[in-house]
């Protein structure tokens, strides 16, 4: 039996935008769907939302419209966040933060050249700012499909 961990790791590219739009947009018919992220034929955006269905993210409601389960929400998109109507990746915020970081020591090592450890510290915030930009990016591709 596949567990709940395993089969959102199997959820990704397209299936994985099928979900979000689900999620954002509420109670989606397959046009919808299909037109909303523009999918080439209605069995393609079929084929995304049955395996939503099997792996139990989402649920059709008795008008036939495909409902996102709330529940399964925390799994699939353990790696985001959900600010007002977007998805951003959890690194996000740790992006910004240092390359809030990385201005302050630079603008400090700029104009006091005594103090040597503020070197250090702009050298440490370039680097984890380009770690956690690199991270925002690899999320935000494996949101929105792009390999």
């Amino acid at each position: 039996m596949v567990s709940e961990s395993d089969s959102a790791k199997n959820i990704s590219g397209n299936t994985l935008r099928v979900y979000v739009y689900v999620l954002k947009n509420g109670p989606s018919e397959l046009r919808e769907v299909q037109r909303g992220l523009g999918f080439s034929t209605p069995s393609l955006a079929s084929y995304h939302l049955t395996k939503l269905m099997k792996a139990g993210y989402i649920k059709q409601d008795e008008e036939g419209r495909y409902v996102a389960n709330r529940e399964a929400t925390p799994s699939l998109l353990e790696e985001y966040s959900k600010v007002g109507a977007f998805i951003v990746p959890n690194m996000l915020f740790f992006a910004i933060l240092f390359t809030i970081l990385v201005a302050y020591f630079s603008y400090r090592a700029l104009i006091s050249l005594s103090q040597a450890y503020v070197d250090y510290l702009a050298a440490t915030s370039i680097a984890m700012c380009g770690v956690y930009w690199y991270e925002v990016v690899r999320a935000w591709r494996k949101l929105i499909g792009i390999r």
